[in-house]
């Protein structure tokens, strides 16, 4: 899942942006509100973590620009006041949950598998189950043919995307987007190499791969029957 961090303390960004990797996520720093803006309106991003006190334009009136804008992608609000009414400013501009500082990086964690959860869409389940193939998005747990299946972090994300897409196509391009960060090569294959790695772990010799390829059109993981 990509992730934008809007933070405009060079440390806290860093610290930040580091922990949510190490938990599959693909993070974007943005340092200012104008910055976050354009990048909320180029890049398709699953959630974004919006700190308020930023320079220029703050939390509030970004929040308000990328919801006048028309995007609908999941905000969590992070910051150090603790008023209500700060938290309701909050919640009123168009963010959906509100975080205040000092926090606990689980906690910023929970919060934010929820809003992926939810996503653009009607809530999603935590557990995902597609034919053998099962999964749960909290304790990052996959099992294939009731056994389990050790993943890295970018394994791991790259299948949750797939998962959350099955039965779809999905292009290499849509792949990159959601699990790579502004630093990925378009021209590079690592996308493939990702899914070669995938199909190495989960499928089962003799059997048909759960991933399968749509010659210059991208992925599939499939379902139903085809999965078994």
């Amino acid at each position: 899942m990509r992730v934008l961090l809007v933070e405009d303390e060079p440390n806290a960004a860093h610290v930040l942006a580091k922990g949510l990797r190490e938990q599959t996520y693909a993070v974007d720093i943005a340092a200012d509100g104008d910055t976050a803006i354009f990048q909320v309106g180029t890049t398709d991003y699953d959630a974004v973590i919006l700190d308020v006190m930023l320079p220029v334009r703050d939390g509030f009136a970004v929040c308000r620009a990328i919801r006048g804008s028309g995007c609908a992608v999941p905000i969590l609000m992070v910051t150090a006041r603790d008023a209500v009414e700060a938290r309701i400013e909050g919640l009123d501009c168009g963010a959906d949950d509100y975080l205040v500082k000092p926090f606990d990086f689980g906690e910023l964690l929970a919060r934010l598998r929820a809003l992926v959860r939810r996503g653009r869409q009607p809530l999603l389940p935590e557990r995902l189950t597609v034919g053998p193939l099962a999964m749960d998005t909290r304790s990052r747990r996959v099992r294939v043919h009731n056994k389990d299946v050790s993943l890295t972090a970018k394994e791991y994300a790259l299948l949750e995307y797939l998962v959350r897409r099955a039965g779809d196509v999905v292009g290499r391009g849509d792949i990159a987007e959601h699990v790579w960060d502004e630093h990925y090569d378009p021209v590079s294959n690592v996308v493939d190499v990702y899914v070669q790695r995938l199909r190495r772990k989960l499928d089962r010799s003799g059997c048909e791969s759960l991933i399968r390829t749509r010659r210059g059109e991208g992925y599939q993981l499939v379902t139903g029957a085809d999965a078994s």
